[in-house]
Parts: structure tokens; sequence; C-alpha cells
């Protein structure tokens, strides 16, 4: 029986869930100055330990040898990923941060292929990250770049250790118990950074706030959509979010692209739609 409580549509789903993680990132970046990037980071992905911990309430006591060797990796490449994504929104636009980092699951999308087509997206984003490179505009950070490409790599060794522990663990249990281990790794550089000494009330219910838009409701909106839409469906949906975030990035924090930089990400839309309706199956 379907749950009559929650009827949106999947397509509709996917782009709500869009549009919160972005969102989540225009709050993350408000809270850089007083907490800065670490302090951020430390608490969406502590305060989201709790919520899914409490909602899923998983046995550790139950997990396997073999669970705990993927979902411990599946942790900490979830927590490197947005910690590093962090830093590289601190010093470029989030529009371009997205984009760059879109490039880890593109080419884990395509690697291994001999197909010249998959050669053509390949050398699409490149012309994207040509576009975005330090050399054609000064206000870029090359640091920036350097972590925004380094979280891509996280973000596709997710995608690989988050295949692997949805065949052997139920999902919610795998979720929160990635997001402990993700916390583990985080948090130790909030403190470092002694952001979370500056912590007021205020920061925190931001805090919380940024937690819910950037993980607890994309995460519930997309397992909607994914037992609704095809996968290939929803990875095209998911494309558009380097659009989604420039957008969001210019509304909440005015932050401005150039010609060159919106053709980049424009590149890098089309690169990773185009390999997902060309990938075989």
């Amino acid at each position: 029986m379907k749950n009559k409580n929650f009827n949106l549509p999947p397509v509709p789903a996917v782009l709500l869930a869009i549009i919160s993680v972005q969102c989540g990132a225009a709050i993350a970046k408000t809270l850089f100055p007083a907490i800065g990037a670490a302090g951020t980071a430390s608490i969406r992905i502590g305060v989201s330990a709790i919520i899914l911990l409490l909602a899923y309430r998983p046995n550790l006591k139950a997990i396997s040898k073999e669970q705990w060797k993927i979902v411990i990796p599946y942790g900490l490449s979830l927590g490197a990923m947005n910690l590093i994504f962090y830093f590289a929104i601190e010093k470029i636009p989030i529009g371009l941060a997205v984009t760059l980092e879109f490039v880890g699951p593109l080419l884990l999308a395509i690697v291994g292929s001999k197909r010249l087509v998959d050669y053509c997206w390949v050398l699409l984003a490149a012309i994207g990250i040509l576009l975005i490179a330090p050399w054609t505009n000064d206000r870029l950070d090359p640091i920036g770049i350097i972590c925004a490409l380094l979280a891509g790599g996280f973000w596709a060794a997710y995608i690989v250790f988050g295949g692997k522990i949805s065949k052997i663990m139920n999902d919610g249990h795998a979720v929160s118990i990635g997001m402990l281990f993700a916390a583990i790794l985080v948090l130790p550089f909030g403190f470092l950074e002694n952001g979370l000494a500056n912590l007021t009330p205020k920061l925190f219910g931001m805090g919380i706030a940024l937690a819910l838009l950037s993980s607890a409701i994309p995460f519930t909106l997309e397992m909607k959509a994914l037992g609704q839409l095809p996968p290939r469906t929803f990875s095209i949906l998911m494309s558009l979010e380097p659009a989604a975030a420039s957008i969001c990035a210019f509304i909440f924090l005015q932050e401005n692209l150039s010609f060159y930089e919106i053709l980049a990400v424009i590149c890098v839309v089309i690169a990773s739609a185009g390999s997902t309706l060309t990938a075989k199956k």
C-alpha cells in the first residue's frame, strides 16, 4: 500500500531535493565567518548523524564484519567529501565548486569505457574545467579549485562504497552509521579550527536548519523518488545540480558568475546528462 501522507511526484521530489541541498550550501557559507568551514561541516554532519541515528536506531551489535568493512569507508568518504567541499566553497563560488565536484561522478560513470561518445563527454567536461581555471580569472583561488576536484574524488568513492553497502545492509542503517563515522572524521577538524568556540544558540539553530536542508530533507525526498524513477532518469535530473547551485548562490549570496564560468557550468551539466543518456545499462 502506498503512503498517502506523502504524494509528491518523483520528479518534483528530486528537484526539491536539489534545491534543498543547494539552499543548505548557501546557509553554510553564511556561517563560515563566525565558525569556519570545518566548524560548519561539524555542525551539519554531527546534527545529521544524531537525527539519522534517532530515526533509524541501528543495532551496532548486529552488524557483521563484512558490513563493517564497507560501511566505515562509506562513512569516511561521506565525511571527507563534505568537509573538503566546504573548504572549496569558502574560497570559490558555490556554483563553480559543485561544477568541479561533478567531475568525480562523471569520470566514475564512464571509467573503463572505450566508446568514442564517452570520450566526447570527458572532453566537454574538460573544456568546462579549463574555462574555470584560475589563469582565466584572477578572483578564483587555485586551492579552492583543487579542493572542489578532491571533493569530487571522494564523491566517487562514496558512490562506490554506497553501491556496495546497499547490497548487504538496510539503507537507513547504512546511512545513519555512515553519518556517524563521517562525524567522527569531521568533528576533530571543527575543534582544531576553534570555530565551534564561537557557537551561539542562533548559530546552532542555523546549523540544525543546515542539517535538515542538506541531509534529512533531501535524503527523504531522494529515497521517495528512487522507488519510482528509473535510475537513468534520476541521474539525469541530478545533473542539474551545478546549475541549481549557481542559481541559489546568486539569489542568496549574490555570487555572480562570468560568461565563461556560466559556460563552464553548462558544459559540465550537458556532459553529465549526456553520459547518463548514452551509458550502457
